[in-house]
């Protein structure tokens, strides 16, 4: 009987971060990446100040404090309840943060809701490319002109990044990860060039600004 994960899905994903939830901010502790997340924690709350941020996939919110605080509301949400009830279990959030259960991909459940802002973290190296594009879309939708959009992101790092173990026709590439409890799990983790992440961005965005760290990247626009 084979042991490989099955192939890596949607579905397959949010199952993994809802059994992964307690336990994922152990990424946050590797020694070598912690210059540079200080240096974004530090960074984040700026481009938000004073504006209505929909932050997409929250996780367990780790990024969350940091970005929104000195902002004057935050949505936080995610598809998992799991990960949300340990992001509101974080003594230090900001008041202005308000956490709601949310599919990423359609955003359905803002119902006509726009804001002013966006921020993504550790999200978009998850979306298939095919995806991309559409997604970007729909995002776009929710966000006024004007609106300030950052998306940070990990950059592939051998010896600190989980091996490639595959790569698909589409040119997604997948990660094999392990649990505690010994489960195996395929998962799609893909990691851009600047320039193929500019290129995806489309028409309305301005001012597209790549900075690389050497454990992640940070991408900032202006929405036209």
């Amino acid at each position: 009987m084979s042991t490989e994960p099955a192939p890596a899905t949607a579905d397959s994903m949010a199952t993994y971060y809802a059994k992964r939830a307690s336990i994922y901010e152990r990424v946050y502790l590797k020694p070598e990446r912690q210059t540079d997340l200080r240096t974004m924690e530090a960074a984040l709350a700026e481009p938000f100040a004073g504006r209505h941020v929909l932050e997409i996939a929250c996780g367990t919110g780790w990024w969350t404090p940091h970005g929104a605080a000195r902002a004057a509301h935050w949505r936080a949400t995610d598809l998992n309840p799991e990960t949300i009830a340990l992001a509101q279990s974080k003594p230090a959030m900001p008041a202005c943060v308000r956490f709601q259960t949310v599919d990423a991909y359609t955003l359905a459940e803002l119902g006509d809701e726009t804001f002013d802002a966006a921020f993504a973290g550790c999200w978009w190296s998850h979306l298939p490319l095919a995806r991309l594009p559409g997604w970007l879309a729909t995002l776009h939708a929710r966000l006024l002109p004007g609106a300030v959009v950052v998306m940070l992101d990990n950059r592939f790092v051998p010896g600190s990044s989980t091996p490639i173990s595959r790569r698909d026709a589409e040119g997604n590439s997948y990660q094999q990860r392990a649990l505690d409890d010994g489960s195996t799990h395929e998962v799609l983790k893909n990691f851009p060039t600047p320039d193929a992440a500019i290129a995806a961005l489309g028409g309305r965005a301005r001012d597209a600004r790549w900075t690389a760290h050497t454990h992640y990247w940070v991408l900032q626009y202006t929405l036209a």
